[in-house]
């Protein structure tokens, strides 16, 4: 029996395997809304019920000049895909990126007057009353997280959000905004590929008894072993600008890969679905959100919950994909300067 994943204290359970929405609107070649909300339907039908998106998603493409879906286009998407399901859904959404005064790239704003304001776009584009994971999505330097989680406390205590999420923040900044309200999940990115978040935000969850939601948990793609070394990337397409998958970076990063292959080839699955396995494995309370645009990703990425990983097996992964086996930064600069 497929055991749910309670996030953090709350009395939300969920899938545990979710669905990143964000690649349906921006990042990753072109996407087709028809075809999403038809990959959306049918992972509620298998049982996917953690959908994550944010009200900036499909305007981010902005920082390379090249044409956006719009501001809120992927809330869009997903309140029309899940209409007359709402009940079938725990919905995640972020606030705080938003396009900037100039139009040039994005801003991040965490006032609490902008918290409220972005609270309410959010449930009109998701045709709901009601969010179940709020995040932060990207701290602003400018006001203390005190504030911008106070202000989020608030819109629970209105009943428009169900629990309390931040993203990319470390252990200092959890525990603060813990104090102010309980903080239910942390979103950050984690996978063989990235390990940062084991540098004290995992211990600091565990703590706290906050669920950790890893996004990119195939390391948008390249843990699934379907990239080449060669591999090239179009205009649009995230990974173009990503220090990792750059042409002086790529064949060495994928070298990892081809042992998590092997072990994969041996169990009998796919390497991405070992990789999520990875994830499963580890000793935390931990919901990863892999994202797709195609439903036959979803069914892959659902078996994973059935393969069988021992402790000898995570630890000798970990071992292979150990951090200084992977070289380039995660992020280019533009974006790395969100990260706190």
């Amino acid at each position: 029996m497929l055991t749910r994943v309670t996030l953090g204290h709350s009395d939300l359970s969920v899938h545990p395997i979710g669905l990143g929405c964000m690649g349906m609107s921006q990042f990753y070649g072109v996407a087709d809304d028809d075809a999403s909300t038809a990959t959306i339907r049918t992972a509620l039908d298998l049982g996917v019920d953690f959908l994550d998106t944010s009200d900036v998603y499909g305007a981010s493409d902005i920082t390379w000049g090249v044409p956006i879906r719009g501001f809120g286009h992927n809330e869009e998407l997903i309140g029309r895909a899940i209409a007359g399901r709402r009940d079938d859904v725990v919905l995640a959404t972020k606030f705080a990126a938003k396009i900037n005064s100039e139009r040039t790239g994005i801003a991040i704003d965490g006032h609490p007057e902008y918290v409220r304001a972005a609270c309410e776009a959010s449930l009109r584009r998701l045709r709901t009353d009601v969010i179940d994971v709020y995040y932060y999505h990207r701290l602003d330097p400018t006001v203390p997280i005190e504030d911008t989680v106070g202000a989020m406390s608030q819109l629970v205590n209105e009943g428009k959000v169900r629990a309390v999420g931040l993203s990319e923040v470390g252990p200092d900044q959890i525990r603060r905004a813990h104090a102010v309200h309980p903080i239910t999940a942390l979103q950050s990115e984690y996978s063989l590929w990235e390990r940062g978040v084991e540098d004290g935000v995992a211990a600091t969850c565990r703590e706290l008894g906050i669920t950790l939601v890893p996004y990119s948990p195939l390391g948008r793609s390249a843990l699934t072993g379907r990239l080449k070394a060669d591999e090239e990337f179009g205009r649009g397409d995230f990974r173009a600008t990503n220090p990792r998958f750059s042409s002086a970076n790529l064949a060495a990063n994928l070298r990892p890969v081809g042992e998590l292959a092997a072990m994969a080839e041996a169990k009998g699955c796919r390497p991405g679905q070992l990789a999520l396995a990875w994830l499963l494995a580890q000793p935390l309370d931990i919901a990863p959100i892999p994202g797709t645009k195609r439903a036959e990703f979803v069914r892959e990425n659902i078996a994973a919950t059935g393969v069988a990983i021992s402790a000898d097996e995570v630890a000798y992964l970990s071992e292979v994909f150990s951090p200084d086996r992977i070289t380039g930064e995660r992020y280019a600069p533009v974006h790395a300067r969100t990260i706190s």
